[in-house]
């Protein structure tokens, strides 16, 4: 398996590779590596925000028998954005932001299908944790229809960070949580603003739901207990479309 995105493997080639300022997903590195060389790739990896994992050699030898001396990288099939970077831009540009975030989204389908929701309704930017996230591969590009290769995604080393920022920058955050006060049409969604969406199975965590502003739910009137993450997602968004292109 290597996710559908280019790989590059051995210690040296990765050196260069996060040298290079390549965009890169992740970094899969054998448990036990102890070299002069491995040492060297710890320390160019200090500061950079890329996910790096520390798994048994069989794992690695199931991408690629060649010489990989415990060390694989999976390079993106997109840039990555950076939060600082876009806000002060579309501001620039006398746009009325409306961004996305995902917590702990990890299903790849469910992601390429709120991208193509976000791009279709005029989203500005995705954003995304550095860890315990989906990636942008080609299956997220497939599922898109395309849509990754436009919509600007951020993948922020910190949510809780990043939050903070987009409050400071004026942006008002709605979430969407079973725990939420009020139905999800009675919010805000005319100035500046994110959505913040969580995982299926945990939601939003507390420490976000924490920076939001409104907490917010859909009415439920079935047995099961919550929509496909994509499908409340489009929900949300298209509320935000409806507000938005009324004022």
């Amino acid at each position: 398996m290597t996710d559908n995105n280019e790989i590059i493997f051995g210690i040296r080639a990765v050196i260069e590779a996060v040298q290079a300022g390549k965009d890169i997903d992740k970094i899969l590195i054998k448990k036990d590596i102890q070299s002069e060389l491995s040492r060297e790739l710890f320390t160019v990896l200090k500061g950079k925000h890329i996910p790096v994992s520390r798994v048994p050699v069989e794992r690695i030898n199931r991408i690629t028998r060649k010489n990989h001396q415990g060390v694989v990288a999976f390079i993106s099939s997109i840039t990555y954005q950076r939060i600082e970077d876009i806000v002060p831009f579309l501001f620039e540009q006398g746009k009325n932001p409306l961004f996305v975030m995902l917590d702990g989204v990890t299903d790849v389908r469910n992601f390429g299908a709120i991208a193509r929701t976000c791009e279709c309704a005029g989203v500005d930017a995705i954003v995304i944790p550095a860890k315990n996230s989906v990636t942008v591969n080609a299956d997220a590009i497939k599922t898109s229809a395309g849509a990754l290769h436009t919509l600007p995604v951020c993948r922020e080393p910190n949510l809780k960070d990043a939050l903070q920022y987009l409050k400071n920058s004026g942006f008002h955050v709605v979430a969407a949580t079973e725990k939420g006060d009020y139905d999800y049409v009675k919010a805000d969604y005319t100035g500046p603003m994110c959505i913040i969406m969580g995982a299926e199975d945990k939601g939003v965590s507390y420490d976000n739901l924490a920076l939001c502003d409104e907490w917010v739910k859909i009415p439920m009137f079935g047995t099961i207990e919550s929509l496909n993450v994509s499908v409340a997602a489009g929900i949300l968004i298209y509320e935000a479309v409806r507000q938005r292109t009324r004022e």
